[in-house]
């Protein structure tokens, strides 16, 4: 990973203890290219320590929270204490899929030729559309190579991509779509559209994606990839609802369609 690349205050990241003292522990970041952290005794546990090789050990893969980050000292401050189990295995699970999906890219590279420069594009392009490079093969698994339509990705790469990604991952989703037709007649109308587009996307489920594109003026589809139906109709109300809301309280008007119909010939 870029050198240049460092955590932020409140991530959750993957480590593996290198070297515990008596006033705390060394780790290095496994997704941050072996960047060093450290874990003060204050820190390991709620409550007093007496020896922090109690509780960690060297070589051992734990979940830290960031505390502090300083790039010039090339200084991170880590907590053990802050993190839950919940949280501790979501993250080792988030972190075990994006080896996966490495691993996956380096498939997509070699069946296509792909140099490594143009494959380091398209990790970006993943990261930056879709928050990580598994969330990106997942979308694949889900939609096929139209999931990567206008991002940047060559249909080639775009087609071995979904095809790795749909022979690897077996979702046990559903996905449903709704319409909202969103007009305002102010100034900055567009921008508030798009402010109303934005809130129905914050919809906070951790098992749900949602996903809004255009289809024509002053039509918008919002896509809901969801585990079950019944969660997946719920959230489609909720972001439908969110979008409508915003942009009549700015003097604008939205109407929901939960299905278009299509003219007959």
């Amino acid at each position: 990973m870029d050198n240049n690349n460092w955590p932020e205050s409140g991530d959750f990241v993957v480590c593996t203890v290198k070297n515990v003292v008596d006033f705390g522990a060394y780790t290095t970041l496994e997704e941050y290219g072996g960047k060093e952290g450290f874990i003060h005794i204050s820190e390991i546990k709620a409550g007093w320590v007496k020896y922090v090789r109690d509780y960690v050990r060297e070589g051992q893969k734990i979940v830290c929270k960031v505390l502090d980050v300083d790039p010039n000292r090339r200084h991170i401050d880590l907590s053990l204490k802050d993190v839950n189990e919940h949280q501790k295995r979501a993250k080792i699970q988030d972190w075990k899929n994006e080896q996966k999906a490495e691993k996956w890219l380096q498939f997509v590279a070699e069946d296509t030729k792909t140099n490594p420069k143009k494959m380091e594009e398209v990790k970006s392009i993943l990261m930056e559309e879709f928050g990580s490079c598994y969330t990106g093969f997942e979308e694949a698994a889900i939609s096929g190579k139209e999931a990567f339509e206008g991002i940047g990705i060559s249909k080639k790469l775009a087609a071995k991509i979904a095809e790795i990604a749909q022979e690897n991952i077996k979702l046990p989703f559903v996905d449903i779509a709704g319409y909202v037709d969103l007009t305002s007649n102010a100034p900055d109308g567009i921008e508030v559209i798009k402010k109303a587009l934005k809130a129905a996307t914050k919809i906070k489920d951790d098992d749900v994606r949602i996903n809004v594109t255009y289809t024509g003026a002053p039509r918008y589809r919002i896509k809901i990839i969801a585990p079950d139906y019944k969660t997946a109709e719920s959230v489609l109300k909720k972001a439908s609802d969110k979008a409508i809301d915003y942009i009549e309280k700015k003097g604008g008007k939205g109407i929901f369609h939960r299905h278009i119909e299509t003219a007959k010939a």
